[in-house]
């Protein structure tokens, strides 16, 4: 007769219990002495505001981290009571919390190893340690290995159950044998509902109306339009965008008018300049995200359609703003000082996140699902393909926005897109991600470091990986489109939110610089299915063109409020429309290097940074800063061949003019000799400084209107 009874099993459960609220204790003990919280370091009498807030959410976390911990440690238990069974032995308590702990630790481990393989970003976001500690450990791994050690694993949990069952039967104890069956399943019922994901089924649909095409937006933040094949980049880095772009249309030159999310996206969505749309960078107050003018996706709903957005980490702005969209997938606001609290510190996010990045953990923890700087380029595929079923099913013509965060700094992309182009000798700390870009002190600083501080051949190796991991996982979804029988009914678009500079003029990171195109000009490709002939289109676009040029797509009328063109005649063969092309830089988020001495400068971001509303927690900008930060962005024109810049400075402004036919990299200041184009694009410039309503252009300055 076994030793093990029914009442043993409830012991069991209470050991089970006890490690998991031990161990959470103690992580949650060591987070709070190596205390970093995700975001800006804020001025001590806002952080102290919080300090409630910032509690609660440490035992918020802490109580997940217990209930995670308590499943893991029960793998450990159970594996011991099936062994007693077999062999017979009395139930210790001591044994049962060893166990306990060798089952947490076990699985802490596994899962580890695991990410530390396929999906390094999620350590490298939450870790206290340098990252180079692993290399040895990475070096062993493989997905071979991995998937032995996983069959293993399962054989022998296999052959334990089975064992101890039938010792169990033998013995004729059925009230036990059913007991520990049903815990032994509904712990694996509940680890396989956790983290299981499904690959999504297609849904097809009998309805189509081609006067009412559905719209597919496929977007990646900091995508550079010089990475496509079809640009003449040498690696050939995306095969499904070129292929979409040889039966539609690709604009080879589009521009941003801002290279920063917010404003880029809501330009893009509303089809004005964002001076007229209102937002000219990331932090915004709470009334300045109700906008006053109409966006693609409202405009769309009121005729019918149905309206979706979908993203991860870098996509809350399609939710924060009031842009239309019926249904929301996205993140909360990352520039909210309560969301930034609520993912806690680095050794809390780093335990949960090895084990809740899965559905459950998109449901009870979002804050750590959409952890910033760790793209979830898988599942949200399988969101978006799940959501074109369901579309699909339903019938109504539809417009669905996807805005993946691949291509998005650090440039962390799962295995092997990490390694594909990357040196296997690499040694250094950017192994897997761009290195120290996860704490905000080193974010700032590192923006006015010069080319020498970066292994500038390692990260552009992991970014062209993360770009070629967007090009597949579009390809995933553009199949799935197909085989709902929604892709001769579909206008697909890919877009970015603007490019990045890679030191091209002695500066990375996005917005920052007007002198090169690569963080002002995107990829936009348009495939019509109406439309099957191929185009490419070598004039000026602007991003503001878009949404009037779905709505005529579409059958819908452009409203007047709108400031971009349609150019859907230039998918008929017909003439495009002779546009120029406007951007404007970013917040600088510190001194950069290259810039004139006497530019005009503000003080550096953390600086200017403030909560006006400390129950919403939105970050926005001083208003007493605001002045200077619009007068103080450089700002560009591009007409045809040429491209015209401009620089604030102390005392008037510095113009350039660069000739991007025979100088793409704007190289060389052409304009003391075609002073009439000089003229001519100045005009253009101050005059689209001007639609800016509450400022005029006095003395080659822009600045407060007087009435």
């Amino acid at each position: 007769m076994s030793a093990i009874s029914v009442g043993t099993l409830l012991l069991a459960g209470g050991v089970t219990a006890g490690t998991a609220v031990v161990f959470a204790v103690l992580l949650a003990v060591k987070a709070l002495r190596d205390f970093s919280t995700a975001g800006p370091q804020l001025p001590q009498d806002i952080i102290n505001q919080y300090r409630p807030y910032a509690a609660r959410a440490v035992v918020s976390l802490t109580f997940w981290s217990a209930i995670v911990a308590f499943h893991l440690a029960g793998v450990g238990v159970l594996a011991y009571i099936h062994v007693a069974v077999i062999l017979g032995l009395t139930f210790s308590v001591p044994v049962a919390i060893a166990a306990a702990v060798t089952g947490l630790g076990a699985a802490i481990l596994l899962r580890f190893q695991y990410l530390l393989l396929h999906c390094p970003a999620v350590i490298v976001a939450s870790s206290h340690y340098r990252i180079s500690r692993f290399y040895h450990l990475w070096r062993k791994l493989s997905p071979q290995r991995l998937r032995l050690l996983n069959i293993g694993l399962m054989l022998a949990a296999g052959a334990l159950v089975l064992v101890s069952q039938g010792v169990l039967m033998s013995q004729q104890q059925w009230t036990l044998s059913l007991g520990l069956a049903l815990i032994t399943v509904v712990w694996v019922g509940a680890f396989r509902a956790a983290s299981g994901s499904p690959e999504p089924r297609p849904r097809t649909t009998g309805k189509t109306d081609p006067d009412a095409p559905n719209i597919l937006m496929i977007g990646s933040d900091t995508l550079r339009a010089d990475r496509l094949g079809i640009a003449g980049h040498h690696r050939k880095l995306t095969p499904t965008l070129d292929a979409l772009a040889e039966r539609g249309t690709w604009f080879e030159n589009c521009y941003v008018p801002c290279g920063r999310t917010a404003p880029s996206l809501l330009s893009m969505l509303t089809g004005t300049w964002p001076h007229t749309h209102g937002v000219r960078d990331n932090f915004v107050e709470d009334q300045e995200t109700r906008l006053q003018v109409p966006a693609l996706a409202q405009l769309l709903a009121e005729r019918g359609y149905r309206t979706a957005a979908s993203s991860d980490w870098c996509g809350a702005d399609l939710g924060k703003f009031n842009l239309g969209f019926q249904e929301l997938d996205l993140p909360g606001d990352s520039w909210n000082l309560r969301y930034l609290l609520r993912q806690g510190p680095k050794d809390l996010r780093l335990f949960l996140s090895l084990f809740l990045r899965n559905r459950l953990g998109k449901r009870v923890v979002p804050e750590i699902y959409y952890i910033g700087g760790v793209p979830i380029t898988e599942q949200l595929g399988k969101d978006v393909r799940r959501t074109l079923s369901r579309l699909a099913a339903g019938g109504q013509p539809f417009l669905l926005n996807a805005f993946f965060s691949t291509t998005h700094p650090p440039f962390g992309s799962e295995y092997p897109y990490y390694t594909l182009f990357s040196e296997k000798a690499y040694a250094g700390e950017s192994k897997f991600v761009m290195a120290r870009l996860t704490d905000p002190f080193e974010i700032i600083r590192r923006q006015g470091e010069p080319r020498t501080e970066f292994d500038l051949d390692q990260i552009l190796a992991l970014y062209d990986g993360c770009v070629r991991r967007f090009d597949d996982e579009v390809g995933r979804i553009l199949r799935h489109l197909h085989d709902c029988g929604l892709a001769d009914n579909t206008i697909v678009v890919v877009y970015s939110d603007h490019g990045m500079e890679f030191f091209e003029h002695e500066t990375w990171g996005q917005g920052n610089s007007v002198l090169g195109d690569h963080s002002a000009k995107i990829p936009l490709i348009i495939a019509d299915p109406r439309q099957p002939e191929a185009r490419r289109v070598r004039e000026i676009v602007r991003t503001i063109d878009l949404a009037p040029t779905l709505l005529e797509l579409t059958g819908a009328t452009v409203p007047p409020a709108m400031e971009g063109v349609s150019l859907a005649g230039c998918f008929t063969g017909g003439a495009c429309p002779d546009l120029p092309g406007f951007n404007e830089s970013g917040i600088w988020l510190t001194e950069l290097p290259g810039i004139p001495k006497d530019h005009l400068r503000y003080p550096n971001l953390l600086e200017m940074l403030d909560i006006p509303d400390h129950g919403t927690g939105t970050l926005a900008i001083k208003r007493e800063f605001r002045d200077r930060i619009i007068e103080a962005r450089d700002r560009m024109v591009r007409s045809g061949r040429w491209k015209l810049t401009y620089h604030p400075l102390e005392q008037g402004a510095l113009f350039q003019l660069f000739d991007l036919e025979t100088d793409p990299g704007c190289r060389r200041n052409v304009a003391a000799e075609h002073p009439d184009v000089v003229a001519n694009l100045q005009r253009l410039l101050i005059d689209w400084m001007r639609g800016d309503r509450e400022r005029r252009w006095v003395d080659e300055h822009m600045i407060r209107g007087r009435d």
